[in-house]
């Protein structure tokens, strides 16, 4: 039902973006315009192009919902606009999405506030280049060991993520994650259960939602099984004994606050055998697509998501301009 009072709120949804996440991004724009509508906002949905500066100066909204992944909706390039302009906007500052999206940098910061993490290297391609590829590869495995992760250093969606159990993978491996940066991070592979954590805060403190335990069926979560419906089986809340599920809830609150994240966000981690919570990444612009995390997490907590995110926009609303 449209609540009479939201009818004079104006929110502008950015999605699309020139990320290789583009489409997904869409498509979560698309799912998060419709239920502000629903919940009674008057929605805009507008790509982040030459015009973009004009509609945000002439047709100014009450507030934006950033819902572009990767690229310069992550790195805090189009909040570091917004911030600019004083527009209000739902998510994490310029300066906090650049922390968090970088992730060996976020990696370090999570580490050193004693939170568990797989041991990691993040190099750049020259040094492939300039040492040579197979001596730094064998480097690699003498002291991560096998299987290893590779992926780029930035972005999302596991795109140019790999798992790699032969050293005669590495190769192929870093060529793909190089594809989509300049730099690979190469962590030690964790197995174990592999859980994603969304955190809301609506105005009392980050609060974590049930955790959605990831399995799919080819044993890897990459892109393709991400967003091809039927290809991953989801469990909300997760299958995992109270105490730890309890551990992985405050793993994520704890993550959340260590990187200086606002609003909402989620954590992406593996338990493994020991019960240890090991975290892997953490998103400032989660995915809202029909297949995403944060909305089966938001349903699991009893809870509707244009409820969720007309909240935030009022919050944004009331922290003002600049803010």
């Amino acid at each position: 039902m449209t609540d009479p009072a939201r009818t004079d709120l104006t929110v502008a949804v950015l999605a699309g973006g020139l990320s290789h996440e583009r489409d997904v991004s869409l498509r979560s724009g698309r799912r998060i315009a419709s239920v502000l509508r629903d919940a009674g906002a008057t929605v805009d949905e507008w790509d982040t192009d030459a015009a973009l500066l004009g509609r945000l100066t002439t047709g100014r909204p009450d507030a934006v919902v950033v819902a572009l992944h990767g690229g310069e909706g992550e790195n805090g390039a189009v909040q570091s606009v917004l911030e600019l302009l004083g527009v209000p906007f739902v998510g994490t500052r310029a300066r906090d999405c650049r922390r968090a999206h970088d992730k060996p940098t976020a990696k370090a910061e999570l580490a050193r506030a004693g939170l568990d993490t797989p041991e990691w290297v993040a190099l750049p391609q020259t040094t492939f280049r300039e040492l040579g590829a197979a001596g730094v590869l064998d480097a690699l495995v003498a002291r991560l060991g096998l299987p290893l992760m590779l992926k780029p250093d930035q972005g999302g969606s596991a795109l140019g993520a790999q798992v790699v159990r032969d050293p005669a993978e590495l190769p192929a491996a870093m060529v793909g994650a190089l594809a989509y940066g300049d730099t690979v991070l190469v962590e030690r592979f964790v197995e174990g259960v592999e859980v994603a954590v969304s955190v809301v805060d609506t105005g009392d403190g980050p609060v974590a939602l049930p955790a959605v335990e990831v399995e799919p069926g080819n044993g890897v979560y990459d892109y393709t099984a991400r967003y091809t419906a039927g290809l991953t089986r989801f469990h909300c809340p997760a299958r995992l004994p109270d105490d730890v599920a309890g551990r992985v809830a405050e793993a994520a609150v704890a993550a959340h606050r260590v990187l200086g994240l606002r609003d909402l966000s989620r954590t992406d981690a593996v338990v493994d055998a020991e019960g240890r919570v090991q975290l892997l990444e953490v998103n400032v612009s989660p995915g809202l697509t029909e297949n995403s995390l944060l909305p089966r997490a938001v349903a699991a907590a009893g809870r509707d998501l244009g409820e969720v995110f007309t909240r935030l926009v009022d919050l944004a609303v009331s922290r003002g301009v600049g803010a």
